[in-house]
């Protein structure tokens, strides 16, 4: 048994499946795990939402911002966007099958056997590891729900942008949801900044990765994450795994064997830029 993990797929199913194909992956032995944004720019989001959906136990994702959107969308919350390729979702015959399993993914993993998070983002610096699965599980709970709509509908807001036990309701959930699917950079003082997606090298100096801030819970646990594909090929701690390589802008797709930690890459086979 293997237990595999994958980047962001953003509807690149064709390369998710050639990078299988080369470890053999079988669904009765291994597992696989997912960093979010299954869906969005790449062609065939509708066949990564149902190839990960008919895994059933053998298969494991986070939600990421696209996925979020998706499910706005759906509601009619919000417009698909312009260079999304969802199209496809909203006609499918199992569209609300497909809507209802994907909110009921986990915004955080943890592996206890093998001793690793997987997120879409990050984790917040000012959170313990029990803070960070308490905040997912509040997120998780109400994504659940049937009360679901309205947390999305008021999501699509940058503040409060600095945790606080004391932060209740909205803000507290839009906090905990923009720091598991849209984090990148913080301030030194812990705040999130949400405007720079340049690789870390090319950052303004008052602003650093999530990861380079001095939060024990950076250090402790091996954290495997995406949505930041800038990050390719940029050095991050030992411990620390960036998995988004790009796939969808033409550059590649990534998988780590957690076992003996080998990498395995799938050049984009189209760039849907």
């Amino acid at each position: 048994m293997a237990t595999y993990l994958v980047g962001d797929l953003q509807g690149c199913y064709d390369e998710l499946r050639l990078l299988l194909d080369k470890v053999n992956f079988e669904p009765s032995e291994d597992e696989l795990y997912l960093v979010g944004d299954l869906v969005a720019r790449g062609d065939k989001s509708l066949e990564c939402l149902r190839f990960v959906k008919s895994l059933g136990g053998a298969g494991h994702t986070v939600l990421g911002n696209h996925d979020l959107h998706l499910i706005s969308t759906a509601l009619g919350i919000k417009k698909v966007k312009p260079k999304d390729h969802v199209d496809a979702i909203f006609t499918a015959p199992d569209f609300q099958e497909l809507m209802d399993w994907l909110r009921k993914q986990p915004l955080l993993i943890h592996h206890q056997i093998h001793n690793f998070l997987v997120v879409h983002a990050g984790i917040s610096p000012d959170w313990d590891l029990d803070t960070a699965k308490a905040c997912a599980k509040e997120v998780e709970c109400i994504l659940r729900s049937d009360d679901y709509a309205d947390l999305l509908k008021n999501m699509y807001e940058n503040k409060p942008d600095r945790w606080s036990e004391d932060l209740q309701g909205l803000e507290r959930l839009r906090y905990i949801i923009n720091v598991f699917t849209r984090m990148r950079f913080c301030y030194v003082d812990n705040r999130l900044d949400f405007d720079c997606k340049v690789p870390p090298e090319q950052a303004p100096k008052e602003l650093t990765t999530w990861f380079s801030l001095a939060n024990p819970l950076f250090k402790q646990q091996n954290i495997i994450f995406g949505h930041w594909a800038s990050l390719v090929d940029s050095k991050t701690p030992s411990n620390i795994y960036a998995l988004d390589t790009g796939c969808v802008w033409g550059n590649r797709m990534t998988m780590l064997r957690w076992e003996d930690k080998q990498y395995f890459e799938q050049p984009a086979v189209k760039d849907y830029r």
